[in-house]
């Protein structure tokens, strides 16, 4: 380990990578610094890390390099000193603590002797009210021409193709032949799901990853997707993006974090490119988690939360998403969390579940209906205000009962899992404009026609009905409920709801006037027009169906869309119909 006075940049630099034994900070100038040690080494400049030499060649090379923003690329952390705040050995083997200090917060990089990489982490100081904030890499581009997350994995498309002529939104393009798009969003892919994520070249003998087995100070619950690779369409860095707390396929999340929030640790990941490598060692890195090496009472201090959940009617709640988060009342959904730490877990099939390592506090538990789950037609969300997690104790939470609706369902479509699962091109891979394959116009039999036969989006005006059978005569003159639960809704589209002749209410963009009419203003989320084919920001609406309007025999829901924008419109979760 070593630090080096002020030098010479030049000789400096050919002396610091000659002589690493171990890893070592040294000082080139008051906003200069080189970290590393004898495997890699990186020069940090004010807010860009770049010069990053591995296996003797620049990482970087003409790209941006390392760096810390928020709000998208609105403001760039300036660091404005560096030092060690840690010598030590872990498992016998040397490590050193570097803190790069800026005013909103402190940038850690801890690195090990011989190690391929380093564990970073951050610690809220003075970070405002935000949405986005991120860590991450721009890189040389030839040496880092592939993209891989846990759902998609090939070349980044070539800068060549984005051509200015062929551009229709937001970082999307067609392609030079007319016949497909391009855009970053089509790399999204599952927070809460990766395993590690980057960018590699086999062929040229270079991996980065990041590997992130701890995901507690992410915001958001199992439906939060993110930006995790793309391409940097004005100057075709290859781009590793670390979303550690994101907006892209949300509403809004706006946050307040107190001071001494930590994101983090993470290990960033230098190999030879290879996919089983970075696999096995990040399977390392998840047993290890919490990892022991980081002194940080907070950090090192937790408890578990366990607990049985059955519904009101007897059965367990099986494959039930559990949610471990703010208490509650919030004014914020489970996904829109995101201040402090937050945990998930899926119920077992007797409705049990146990969720580890979680930071001492108070948290509120909501769980509902998940994918693949057995209780697909519950509705209803359950809600555990406040619970108190202990050091090294488990809160038991026993047995608890999950209240449900009594009412009888005369017809469903889909599951309630805030996902759009099982309809036509629900879960596809992200892709842009798939909501132009689903048609203007849908009927949907109750009894005949099957799941598939929905398709996941409606963006095109025209009727989408659903048909079925009351066998009653007796209902005909009982109100009912429809509810409509949406994974997720991008604005521009209209719709009116109708239960035969009459109208029973709408859903359409922004804010409302009263008209004696239940209508829905809905805020807008990017889910449709950004490559997403499963889920957005998950909504759920209850619309009262009057006595009389049902009849014995024949009846139909339709769904009108009386608005459309192209890509834009309604994701679906489920639709049910219930006295």
């Amino acid at each position: 380990m070593k630090i080096s006075l002020v030098a010479p940049a030049a000789s400096l630099f050919a002396g610091v990578v000659s002589a690493a034994t171990g890893p070592f900070l040294t000082a080139v100038d008051s906003q200069t610094w080189i970290i590393g040690n004898e495997i890699w080494n990186m020069t940090q400049g004010p807010k860009y890390g770049v010069k990053l030499y591995y296996k003797d060649h620049d990482c970087v090379g003409n790209a941006v390099g390392h760096y810390v923003s928020y709000n998208g690329a609105a403001n760039d952390l300036a660091w404005t000193s560096a030092r060690i705040v840690k010598n030590g050995t872990h498992s016998g083997v040397p490590f050193i603590d570097i803190l790069f200090t800026a005013a909103e917060g402190d940038m850690h990089w801890v690195i090990f002797s011989n190690q391929h990489g380093s564990y970073q982490y951050f610690v809220n100081r003075a970070l405002p009210t935000l949405g986005e904030f991120r860590t991450l890499w721009r890189l040389d581009n030839t040496t880092f021409p592939n993209g891989r997350t846990v759902t998609k994995d090939g070349v980044l498309p070539p800068l060549a193709d984005y051509l200015p002529e062929n551009k229709i939104q937001d970082e999307t393009w067609r392609t030079p032949d007319g016949k497909g798009y391009i855009t970053k969003y089509d790399w999204t892919s599952w927070i809460l799901a990766q395993d590690f994520y980057g960018v590699y070249g086999e062929e040229t003998g270079f991996g980065s990853w990041y590997i992130n087995p701890g995901k507690d100070y992410y915001n958001g619950d199992e439906t939060k997707q993110e930006l995790m690779v793309h391409r940097e369409s004005a100057t075709g860095d290859a781009v590793q993006l670390n979303m550690l707390h994101g907006t892209h396929f949300m509403v809004s999340s706006s946050d307040v974090f107190p001071q001494g929030k930590m994101w983090g640790p993470w290990l960033w990941y230098l190999n030879d490119g290879s996919r089983s490598d970075a696999l096995s060692r990040s399977k390392t890195e998840f047993a290890s988690w919490p990892y022991p090496w980081l002194e940080d009472e907070p950090y090192q201090t937790r408890g578990s939360v366990s607990g049985q959940l059955t519904l009101s009617d007897g059965r367990p709640a099986s494959h039930a998403a559990v949610f471990l988060g703010d208490t509650l009342p919030s004014n914020k959904s489970s996904l829109d969390q995101g201040s402090t730490y937050y945990y998930t877990a899926t119920t077992d099939a007797s409705g049990h579940f146990t969720i580890p390592h979680v930071r001492v506090g108070s948290y509120g538990l909501q769980a509902w209906s998940g994918n693949n789950s057995a209780i697909e037609d519950v509705s209803s969300t359950f809600t555990l205000p406040s619970l108190t997690v202990s050091k090294n104790k488990e809160t038991d939470l026993g047995a608890l009962t999950w209240k449900i609706s009594e009412k009888k369902k005369l017809f469903q479509v889909g599951s309630f899992d805030r996902f759009s699962y099982g309809f036509a091109h629900g879960g596809d891979p992200w892709q842009h404009g798939l909501v132009s394959s689903c048609p203007a116009n849908l009927t949907y039999r109750v009894g005949c026609s099957t799941t598939k036969d929905w398709c996941f989006g409606q963006s095109t005006k025209g009727n989408w009905t659903i048909k079925f059978w009351n066998p009653a005569t007796a209902n005909a003159n009982k109100s009912a409920t429809l509810i409509v639960s949406l994974a997720g809704y991008s604005s521009g589209s209209s719709s009116t709801i109708w239960v035969n002749d009459a109208v029973v209410g709408n859903l359409t963009s922004g804010s409302v006037g009263s008209d004696g009419l239940v209508t829905h203003g809905l805020a807008s989320d990017p889910s449709l027009y950004r490559s997403a084919t499963a889920a957005g920001e998950w909504r759920y609406f209850e619309f009262e169906v009057k006595p009389g309007v049902l009849k014995e025999g024949k009846n139909e829901v339709k769904f009108q869309l009386t608005r459309e924008t192209q890509w834009h419109g309604f994701m679906w979760d489920a639709i049910k119909l219930e006295w």
